[in-house]
């Protein structure tokens, strides 16, 4: 069975989404420590030509808590001034009518927590993708907190029953594949191939939010996006 484990992050670029359909279990990393100026409140979207970086603002955010303990602005106008960004920059997209309603519905979340909106983004997205991935709660999980890093990933691990476990490529400084190997499970890196796609009539811009790839993509096409990675 393979895992994967990584924090929420709005609207992650494509490469996240891959990992977490190449995946029979995801984990929602939600009770580890936020990080300041990290992906889980931001993203770059396409605006002007130009990338240009959307945050939901935050009320009281600290590297001293854990992401589900964070709450987002009550503030319903500094959401609205958000999705009219939003707005600006796609409304001539392709599929701005399908995709708006998705943002929308996570931005305006009553939920006064991050983490429960950026769940309900998920589990929104995936169904839109037709992504048939089990999604898991990290802090539903009865685990040994007092671990960290490697062993805490290897813990969850095991006791999901992994025999493999996929991460971003990014953890190649973070993870050692014999460790995994010891404890009966493969552990592979996801690296995303170069993908480029028709952003108006624009020189292409990579990296962006997924909200970018669900505005200027069919379904069909992005479900064969999210196959275009190989594991190291």
């Amino acid at each position: 069975m393979k895992v994967g484990i990584m924090q929420p992050y709005f609207f992650p670029y494509l490469g996240y989404w891959q990992l977490l359909n190449a995946v029979d279990k995801y984990v929602i990393y939600d009770d580890v420590n936020f990080i300041k100026n990290g992906w889980i409140n931001r993203n770059n979207i396409l605006l002007g030509r130009q990338k240009h970086m959307i945050t939901i603002p935050l009320d009281g955010a600290s590297p001293n808590l854990p992401i589900n303990q964070i709450r987002m602005t009550s503030n319903v106008k500094d959401k609205e001034k958000l999705l009219k960004t939003i707005e600006m920059a796609y409304k001539k997209a392709p599929y701005f009518n399908q995709v708006f309603p998705i943002i929308s519905k996570v931005v305006m979340e009553p939920t006064c927590l991050i983490s429960n909106a950026l769940i309900n983004m998920f589990n929104l997205v995936c169904q839109y993708l037709d992504i048939k991935t089990e999604l898991i709660i990290s802090s539903d999980i009865a685990k040994n907190n007092a671990l960290k890093g490697q062993d805490k990933v290897l813990h969850i691990c095991n006791l999901l029953g992994a025999t493999d476990y996929i991460n971003a490529i990014g953890g190649t400084e973070l993870y050692d594949k014999d460790t995994f190997q010891a404890n009966g499970i493969q552990l592979n890196f996801l690296k995303t191939n170069d993908i480029k796609y028709k952003q108006f009539n624009n020189e292409f811009i990579a990296g962006l939010s997924i909200i970018d790839v669900l505005m200027f993509n069919s379904k069909e096409d992005i479900k064969k996006l999210l196959l275009q990675f190989t594991l190291q």
